[in-house]
């Protein structure tokens, strides 16, 4: 499929900053606004377009700033308005974009349309949340699970009625059905792209919608006790990817697109067929319904090459493809393949056709880092322990130096940094030409200057046991990928590409079978 349309967020390359972990400009042990414009130069030289923020608004902070009780301000715990401000004018002048987290699932328990609607039933507020009379005989009116564990229904003492919150009891789910309580969030949209913003990654937007009948959930046959979330147990039928979702993120579109070149994001942990209807009728749903699959997917060349032909296959006509290696609730992309197929990820990730989004620390190989029990921040670990389930250890703040506080913080830190903060840094890695950080430099601007990586066509050429290879077409650019997924050597699955190769993950350029878990390029 070639590209119909130039745009910054088809082109462009993405960076998650979860802002607690970024910058610390004040000393307190917690990123900030400050801090992460203070990196701005770094991200514009290291070679990315577009920058996605996590939350910075005004919480209680029960879900690291994703139980908002403000989304039109910012938190002082990162700063300001006017240091939002500075950071969009800033970003912008290096030729950056700023995207911005938006939460439109739940509110915090503190916001003030909460505190307002819990006060009575006749609250105008009242149906700007979910609220249901107990089931017959007492207890939550269904069966519906909390995502972090236990009921998603909490009982209010004041008015007799529960409260539904899909994930913490003090993350109430806000009632879209609701014109008034749509409008209210449009609204605040509006408000961050009057000043400036790019556009929104929308937090959780499968799960907006709710069975309007209140039905419970069907058991989960798979469901493994013990091992699995709790939440797992039934499947998430009438709580998530109802059809009327696609009508909301329409509207949420359209108020985007009152603006020029913005873009909606959507996060949508779904399985492909769905992910790809969130393109929506004509191409009006969201630009780029986030796809995850890279994640959970095996880590061998077979199994990928399927993946991205089915990718292409199921995507509307005229819908831009993206694809995303790791996020601050998985664990990270070293973790899960290990150092050296770590560099084979930089290389999928950044020569697949789509818009790629990086994860901050990726670029230097950072891996989870262990949480001891009593450090755990992450309330999906405190109410579901022991399982593996936690987020602390993706979250950790990124390494700038080998010094103490690894350049993050003067103070000490919200988690701790790990310990091969001395090795795996900016200032150690950028000065050395083989390290991963050089790969992820000189892939991302070989994929500015290459028309073929940024917008043409991909093709699967071969797949063996071992070794991917495709190639990327725009016009008589011509770039052919090879990537080995195996630790031993491996033969080409194709003949020999007749150009020479521009570009190893190993740092060296040769010709013949690639070494253990090297990737090439080569022109065509």
């Amino acid at each position: 499929m070639t590209m119909t349309a130039r745009s910054w967020w088809r082109e462009g390359v993405i960076y998650q900053v979860y802002p607690r972990s970024f910058a610390d400009a004040n000393g307190d042990g917690i990123g900030d606004l400050e801090g992460l414009r203070g990196k701005l130069p770094y991200l514009a030289d290291l070679g990315v377009d577009a920058i996605w923020i996590s939350p910075t608004y005004p919480s209680p902070m029960a879900d690291f700033g994703y139980d908002v009780s403000d989304y039109r301000g910012v938190d002082p715990l990162f700063g300001d308005i006017a240091r939002m401000d500075a950071v969009i004018a800033d970003a912008h002048a290096l030729g950056l974009k700023i995207i911005l987290d938006f939460v439109p699932n739940h509110s915090s328990d503190e916001h003030p349309w909460f505190r307002e609607s819990r006060r009575s039933r006749d609250s105008v507020f009242r149906d700007w949340y979910i609220w249901r009379d107990p089931a017959p005989g007492g207890g939550p009116p269904n069966n519906w699970l909390s995502n972090f564990g236990g009921s998603a229904w909490t009982l209010d003492a004041t008015t007799g009625q529960y409260y539904l919150h899909l994930f913490l009891d003090k993350q109430p789910d806000l009632n879209w059905r609701h014109p008034a309580l749509r409008e209210a969030m449009f609204e605040s949209m509006r408000f961050w792209l009057r000043r400036g913003v790019d556009g929104f990654r929308v937090d959780v937007l499968y799960h907006v919608m709710k069975d309007a009948q209140f039905r419970d959930n069907p058991l989960n046959p798979d469901y493994r006790e013990g091992i699995d979330s709790e939440a797992n147990r039934f499947l998430p039928t009438h709580i998530a990817d109802l059809p009327e979702t696609i009508e909301v993120v329409a509207a949420m579109r359209a108020v985007v697109d009152e603006f020029p070149d913005r873009v909606l994001i959507g996060e949508l942990y779904l399985p492909l067929e769905r992910i790809v209807a969130y393109y929506g009728d004509r191409l009006q749903g969201a630009n780029l319904p986030f796809n995850f699959l890279l994640i959970g997917a095996p880590w061998n060349a077979r199994d990928i090459a399927s993946l991205v032909e089915r990718y292409e296959a199921a995507l509307p006509p005229g819908g831009w493809p993206n694809w995303v290696l790791g996020n601050h609730d998985k664990p990270r992309i070293a973790s899960r393949v290990g150092d050296a197929q770590a560099r084979i990820a930089a290389m999928l990730l950044l020569t697949l056709r789509g818009t790629p989004t990086l994860y901050y620390g990726d670029e230097i190989g950072m891996r989870d880092v262990a949480i001891p029990r009593a450090e755990v921040r992450d309330p999906f670990e405190l109410n579901e322990p022991d399982k593996g389930l936690g987020r602390d250890p993706q979250r950790t703040p990124m390494r700038w130096t080998g010094a103490p506080g690894a350049g993050f913080t003067d103070g000490v830190p919200w988690l701790r940094l790990g310990d091969d903060v001395a090795a795996r840094n900016v200032a150690t890695e950028s000065a050395d030409p083989a390290s991963i950080w050089s790969l992820y430099r000189s892939l991302l601007w070989m994929r500015r200057a290459s028309r073929a990586l940024s917008a043409g066509n991909v093709r699967i050429l071969g797949a063996s046991d071992a070794v991917l290879a495709y190639e990327r077409v725009e016009g008589d650019e011509r770039l052919v990928v090879v990537l080995n997924f195996t630790d031993a050597p491996a033969e080409l699955p194709i003949d020999e590409p007749v150009g020479p190769c521009v570009l190893s993950t190993r740092g060296d350029i040769r010709r013949g079978a690639l070494q253990a878990s090297e990737g090439r390029i080569y022109l065509g």
